[in-house]
């Protein structure tokens, strides 16, 4: 890839002379990834420029805490998105699959910007926006804004301090900088209610998902050999309780705190049946690395896959390449 800083020059020039840009992020978007999408729209149109923003979920269905960040209204479904759009720009999505149905717009766009701080990124798009030692894709979109010498606006500050608050772990994880600091303190200078937001994104959970904090937790167990300590949740276990599966995305930040093990996973069944494992290290080892083993990535500290196999197979694959045993992905 080329320096960031030119691709950054190039992105600003496309974009500058773009009338229309359609603007897509990962599928099962989290707050970095609806954030820096919302945040890049928001800036545009405040140029006069129009947008067309979406994710490639089918079915199709915001988060909870979405219809807080400006914009969030006017995201389309993904059937409404240009099929071959002139400029787009894909935000937080590491590989071509994690735009889902919004992959093939992007493989025929005639531009396509990738905006991305994940190390395992796929390096694809005419324009490639990433590093991976960026704390958050909201900050790389200020990065954006800023080549193109525009004024970040209180619509696009709301959104984008989503994403620098939640991909920081509210400021605590390992790609902090002082930069990040000094990003989130202009940021707070717009006029957004940040307390209710962080509220939303933290301390919002129903009274059956804590019943499901329970069920997990009560099949957490730990591998010494494998430096891990793992739990599961499954499709049955969800429709019983009455749990969204995006309302379990925080349960890894529960399991991460056992002092006993050093990588901490939740393994959760998806709709077609199969097993997310989303991982998490406090420093010894590079999940990211485990999680390309199996067709994932992510970052070092925090990355996961989509497993091919059954719950069993899966632990059992999982905890061999932790053991550095050898294992068929």
């Amino acid at each position: 890839m080329k320096p960031v800083a030119d691709q950054l020059e190039r992105a600003a020039e496309v974009l500058g002379g773009a009338p229309r840009v359609a603007i897509a992020c990962h599928v099962n978007p989290d707050a970095d990834a609806l954030g820096s999408m919302l945040g890049l729209s928001a800036f545009l149109r405040s140029l006069g420029k129009e947008t067309v923003c979406s994710f490639g979920n089918q079915p199709f269905e915001l988060p909870r805490w979405a219809p807080l960040l400006p914009g969030s209204e006017e995201v389309v479904e993904p059937k409404d998105f240009p099929g071959e759009p002139e400029v787009m720009v894909t935000c937080d999505a590491a590989a071509l699959d994690r735009l889902g149905m919004l992959a093939a717009p992007a493989g025929r766009a005639r531009e396509l910007i990738w905006i991305d701080h994940h190390v395992s990124n796929d390096g694809l798009g005419t324009i490639q926006v990433i590093d991976g030692k960026a704390s958050s894709t909201c900050e790389m979109v200020v990065r954006v804004i800023r080549a193109m010498g525009g004024e970040i606006t209180p619509e696009a500050a709301a959104c984008l301090y989503a994403g620098l608050v939640t991909d920081t772990g509210r400021f605590q994880y390992e790609a902090v900088r002082p930069e990040t600091l000094e990003l989130d303190a202009q940021l707070r200078r717009f006029e957004f209610d940040h307390t209710r937001l962080v509220q939303a994104l933290y301390e919002d959970n129903s009274l059956a998902y804590l019943r499901m904090v329970g069920v997990a937790m009560g099949r957490v167990e730990h591998d010494p050999r494998a430096d891990l300590v793992w739990t599961y949740i499954t499709r049955s276990d969800l429709e019983r309780a009455g749990v969204h599966p995006s309302e379990t995305d925080d349960l890894i930040d529960v399991v991460r705190t056992a002092r006993e093990s050093d990588i901490a996973a939740v393994i959760k069944q998806q709709r077609d049946g199969r097993f997310k494992v989303s991982m998490r290290s406090r420093g010894a080892h590079d999940v990211a690395a485990i999680a390309a083993a199996f067709g994932g990535g992510g970052h070092r500290l925090a990355a996961g896959y989509t497993s091919k196999h059954g719950l069993a197979e899966t632990v059992a694959q999982l905890k061999a390449a932790l053991r550095g045993e050898p294992s068929e992905p």
